[in-house]
């Protein structure tokens, strides 16, 4: 299940647990907010297509933090005229996690960690006694095979 969201004047396809980075919104972190503005929910074969915006759609989101994003650097030049302007620009981020994907009043999608609950789990029972180790034959040493020395003038000459 996903849905394709708005924000910032772009368009994202998000899913339920994806961290999604966004154009700065002033809003603190661990807080949780709304996007309203929700232009097509598809899963389960079906799809909801809004004009503009889906009714009674909305994506819950939260904030992890604040942060920037890679360094674009702007370059503009104009040859003969001695014309060269270097600029980098850093754009402000905001990262977002996705909760729930909610159409018409009913949720559907929910994070994993919402929807799973707390389960006890037994403990592994521990070994008594240790299994019998066996000591692997050592690996054979590989060695460097080495040249044997250029025959000398002298040498070759007596050879003769």
């Amino acid at each position: 299940m996903y849905a394709i969201v708005k924000s910032g004047g772009r368009q994202y396809k998000v899913a339920v647990g994806e961290q999604l980075e966004v154009n700065r919104l002033s809003v603190e972190d661990g807080s949780q907010i709304e996007i309203n503005e929700v232009l097509l929910i598809s899963g389960d074969g079906t799809s909801l297509i809004g004009s503009p915006f889906v009714e009674g759609a909305k994506v819950l989101a939260t904030v992890v933090g604040q942060k920037r994003g890679k360094k674009v650097i702007v370059f503009k030049y104009k040859p003969k005229k001695r014309y060269r302007h270097r600029r980098g620009h850093r754009q402000e981020l905001t990262v977002l996690t996705i909760d729930e994907i909610i159409s018409q009043g009913k949720t559907l999608a929910t994070s994993k960690t919402a929807q799973a609950e707390p389960q006890e789990s037994e403990p592994a029972p521990v070994a008594s006694a240790p299994a019998e180790e066996t000591a692997a034959p050592a690996p054979e040493k590989k060695t460097r095979r080495r040249r044997a020395p250029k025959a000398t003038e002298a040498e070759s000459s007596s050879e003769e």
